[in-house]
């Protein structure tokens, strides 16, 4: 009788996707969550992967549970990015214009900061709802929100149409997708291996740079505060 083939000896996304089987889906959970606030809610999430990490989430849990799994967490994750959005707003009420650019930086420059507030001037509610999309200006939109004073109501109703239309989406492509990918034995355990792998590499190198970036000095000029249109404001 042969003996099993030794897990050392298996192929790399193999063994990476037996160690997210044995893991389970609630460290799925809790990645994806505590991802998903922290990019809605503070400056940190401006360098995290958070598209890719929804994409991956859907695809892992299709390789360990049922579609139920998938839809739930869509359906938390979405409540998640909406109360991280509550928060960033919140902080960009009470700091109202001072969200601070770096001179020299990559991200928090003076640039992507006027970019951020012009489209807030432009189409103010519509801006939280398309922020989602735009990965940089998904963490800046509700700060800006706030500082300019955005009416609560409806910057609650714009994050949660923004997330409803996110989340979901990329997490559920994820796992629906995931059936494509599995029509090859080897190709699914190699996608879940190679998007792990992105994504981890991915967080660390967004830290690191978040960690230069805020070593750098404060512009002396901070970026005005958007002006919205006059049936957004209180």
């Amino acid at each position: 009788m042969a003996l099993p083939t030794p897990t050392a000896t298996r192929p790399w996304p193999e063994q990476v996707l037996d160690q997210l089987q044995s893991a389970g889906p609630p460290l799925v959970w809790v990645v994806v969550l505590a991802f998903v606030f922290i990019e809605c809610a503070f400056l940190v999430g401006l360098f995290l992967p958070g598209d890719s990490l929804l994409v991956t989430a859907g695809i892992v849990l299709a390789a360990q549970v049922g579609g139920g799994q998938a839809w739930a967490l869509a359906a938390a994750a979405t409540v998640v990015a909406i109360s991280g959005n509550q928060v960033g707003y919140r902080i960009g009420r009470r700091a109202g214009g001072r969200v601070l650019t770096r001179q020299g930086g990559k991200v928090l420059t003076r640039a992507n900061m006027v970019r951020a507030s012009a489209l807030m001037e432009r189409h103010g509610f519509w801006a939280v709802v398309l922020a989602r999309w735009i990965p940089w200006v998904r963490t800046l939109a509700p700060m800006l929100a706030g500082a300019a004073q955005l009416d609560a109501r409806r910057f609650t109703l714009a994050s949660a149409l923004g997330a409803v239309a996110w989340v979901p989406t990329l997490v559920l492509l994820g796992y629906y997708g995931a059936g494509f990918l599995d029509r090859l034995p080897w190709l699914l355990p190699t996608s879940v291996a190679v998007l792990t792998t992105l994504v981890l590499l991915g967080t660390v190198v967004g830290l690191l740079r978040y960690r230069r970036e805020l070593r750098r000095p404060v512009e002396d000029d901070p970026v005005a505060v958007p002006s919205l249109p006059g049936h957004d404001y209180l």
